[in-house]
């Protein structure tokens, strides 16, 4: 598949792209504890990355300044409903108030951690990978991270969650932002969940790639993109062009420090990921209507230390026949999804697990807004 990635400005993506015409490959993880005693894992590179900047060092003290003034804007943000946000307001919204950016920033205790040290021509900052469903958004963050974060499959509307992958080099930090698809008809409040999100990402970037599939003709909503900086033909795929655009990031990005530390490719929890395998594995085995009914949630994981991982996932569905094709004849079906989960599971962690699937059935989710926020749509992705 050729693409197109076309760089514009946020401000641009959010007056044309976002609004429509209808308005209606393993990664390891690295466990952390801050001076709150909060605990999360990170995900370090393959390789791991360095951590040996230049030597030119920004005051500790100032840093620490930006770190405790942001988290203030944090706590007073949390307190509005974003909803309330309009899209004209949400541009006048200062870098350090967006959410994303403050939920990144090295705390004190990393600060020490990693004695922080950053080269004066750094660059760092955000990047929205949009484009509408199928074009190939989640092969082309994969080919730039350089790893299999996001989940791939040939049918539409894959990605559900805002991916974040980090793209680490010596003198640079891109964190991208997977997203899903961009869809006018929503049928179901999940997919105006989804579309807040999108929204939410290009809102949050330093610059914005639109993907386009040069091999259909583009729909009317391509035709506002009349001021774009630069089109890339790219194909994703075999990864022609990916240094193309890499490097037209790069000259758009900021300078400044990175935001997470050079070793880390996400800082999604392993969860995630383990769900997002699974439902992969779904996407590929059934057909119509099953996969898009199908929220997967892993309940249990358990390390212990002289046996297999011990993984317990769930997958809602709407309806009883769902669950019935899901789980197939004598459970062949069902059996077929776990093995071909658990081996790319085990693949990712690279570590031996046991996956036990049940299928459960409640009706209606995807218009459930309280069940939705649960799974983590209502914004940041929860830690299960």
């Amino acid at each position: 598949m050729e693409l197109l990635a076309l760089h514009i400005s946020p401000t641009l993506a959010r007056e044309c792209f976002l609004t429509a015409s209808n308005n209606n490959s393993c990664v390891f993880p690295r466990y952390v504890r801050n001076r709150h005693g909060k605990s999360r894992f990170r995900f370090q590179a393959r390789k791991g990355g360095s951590r040996s900047w230049n030597p030119n060092k920004i005051s500790r003290l100032d840093l620490i300044q930006q770190v405790l003034e942001r988290n203030n804007l944090i706590e007073d943000s949390q307190e509005e409903d974003e909803d309330e946000i309009s899209g004209d307001d949400s541009s006048f919204l200062s870098l350090s108030e967006k959410p994303d950016r403050n939920m990144a920033l090295l705390d004190e205790y990393e600060l020490e951690e990693l004695d922080f040290t950053s080269p004066t021509n750094h660059r760092s900052g955000y990047v929205a990978v949009l484009g509408k469903p199928n074009v190939g958004k989640s092969t082309l963050a994969n080919q730039m991270i350089g790893q299999k974060l996001s989940i791939v499959t040939d049918k539409p509307q894959t990605t559900r969650h805002r991916v974040l992958g980090i793209c680490s080099g010596p003198e640079y930090q891109m964190i991208l932002y997977d997203t899903p698809g961009v869809i006018e008809k929503k049928m179901h409040k999940l997919d105006s969940m989804m579309m807040k999100n999108v929204r939410s990402a290009a809102l949050n970037a330093d610059c914005v790639l639109v993907i386009v599939d040069a091999c259909k003709v583009p729909e009317n909503w391509y035709e506002k993109f009349t001021d774009v900086d630069e089109v890339i033909p790219v194909s994703a795929k075999y990864g022609h062009g990916v240094d193309d655009i890499k490097d037209w990031i790069l000259s758009k990005l900021p300078t400044g420090p990175p935001y997470y530390p050079k070793d880390i490719v996400s800082e999604h929890p392993e969860r995630f990921f383990v769900a997002e395998i699974v439902r992969e594995k779904i996407f590929m085995q059934y057909r119509n209507e099953v996969p898009y009914a199908c929220q997967v949630n892993v309940v249990s994981y358990k390390t212990r230390p002289n046996a297999k991982e011990f993984i317990q996932v769930e997958i809602v569905v709407e309806k009883d026949s769902q669950k019935i094709i899901l789980i197939g004849k004598g459970g062949k079906a069902l059996k077929t999804l776990a093995t071909a989960a658990r081996l790319d599971i085990e693949d990712f962690l690279q570590k031996k697990v046991f996956l036990e699937v049940e299928v459960k059935v409640k009706e209606n989710w995807r218009q459930d807004e309280g069940l939705l926020r649960y799974y983590g749509y209502g914004g940041q992705i929860r830690a299960l």
